[in-house]
């Protein structure tokens, strides 16, 4: 079909004026503007004319969806849009109104974008948040991680259906068992719930921290985002190495803020009393035995800890 606009440009030609007319007949007498038609019988022939390009624009962006080459690659005028009449009567006289209505895959990609801005990480492999899940998949990996990963499933699924609550979960297993790629998981499905969510990989995050530590709005931004969002996963603690400073003014206060307020969570290699002793030790000040004990008072209290046993995951494909 050609361009109206085209058409109605070469008027001035007796032959391109009856193909004009031909135009506007056939643009009538389409399959699509007959069953608006039948649809609406308050709707007058005339107030169709008045109304040419909305139907060939209504038209055309229909045997484009109709033949979808693919989201990226939609010829309409508003990607991932189509035409969309309605029939309103206003003082008496019905009338032809035209919206663009988004199609399924659109509302389908911003759904999923949706979900990735409730999800922030840092120093966490982006690769790990958007490849993908199938539970199928994370059940069937490996026997011996049906407790943990069952375990997991029931707190999604409570969360879902009840609401978050302030307790967390601690999940300990050996290197490259897949903690990382089950917590990744429950905050996919919770985002998908709507709730929002951060997961920290602690070594990098301690790292960063003595680079940023003179950059107050920097790290205030930061800790307040970990403070505040509805999940917070600290992935791999224990593998960092701590300062006085970091563990006590910057980790001591986000889980003094979020204890009884909002779920914590941990990855680790290391079961609960081997991360206190873990944390009763910094680079500067050696071992301080209570400090340590402060900081698991905000933890063990507030989480379910979760064994997570299997194979070494690392360098198989899922």
């Amino acid at each position: 079909m050609e361009s109206m606009g085209e058409v109605l440009r070469s008027m001035n030609n007796s032959a391109l004026r009856q193909r004009s007319r031909d135009l506007e007949q056939n643009l009538l007498n389409h399959p699509l503007v007959k069953q608006l038609q039948a649809e609406h019988p308050e709707l007058d022939e005339s107030r169709l004319r008045l109304h040419l390009s909305r139907l060939y624009q209504y038209v055309e962006e229909s045997r484009h969806c109709a033949n979808c080459p693919g989201l990226e690659k939609c010829p309409n005028d508003f990607q991932g849009h189509y035409s969309k009449l309605t029939v309103e009567t206003v003082n008496g006289t019905a009338d032809l109104y035209e919206r663009k209505t988004a199609c399924n895959l659109k509302i389908a990609r911003d759904n999923q974008d949706n979900i990735r801005k409730r999800i922030r990480s840092f120093y966490v492999d982006e690769r790990v948040l958007n490849g993908g899940y199938d539970e199928i998949d994370i059940m069937g990996k490996d026997p011996r991680r049906v407790s943990a990963v069952n375990r997991i499933f029931d707190y999604i699924a409570s969360a879902k259906e009840n609401g978050l609550t302030s307790r967390g979960i601690y999940l300990q297993g050996s290197f490259g068992t897949g903690k990382t790629f089950l917590m990744c998981y429950m905050l996919h499905e919770l985002a998908i719930a709507g709730y929002s969510g951060v997961i920290v990989y602690m070594p990098d995050f301690i790292e960063e921290l003595k680079l940023i530590m003179m950059d107050n709005q920097k790290l205030k931004e930061m800790v307040d985002t970990m403070k505040n969002c509805d999940l917070l996963i600290f992935d791999d603690i224990g593998a960092e190495n701590l300062n006085p400073w970091a563990r006590d003014h910057v980790l001591g206060a986000i889980l003094n803020h979020r204890m009884n307020r909002k779920p914590t969570f941990y990855t680790s290699n290391y079961p609960l009393d081997g991360l206190e002793k873990h944390l009763s030790i910094t680079s500067k000040d050696g071992e301080e035995i209570y400090k340590g004990q402060r900081l698991m008072d905000r933890i063990a209290p507030f989480v379910d800890v979760i064994p997570l046993h299997g194979e070494n995951q690392r360098g198989m494909s899922r």
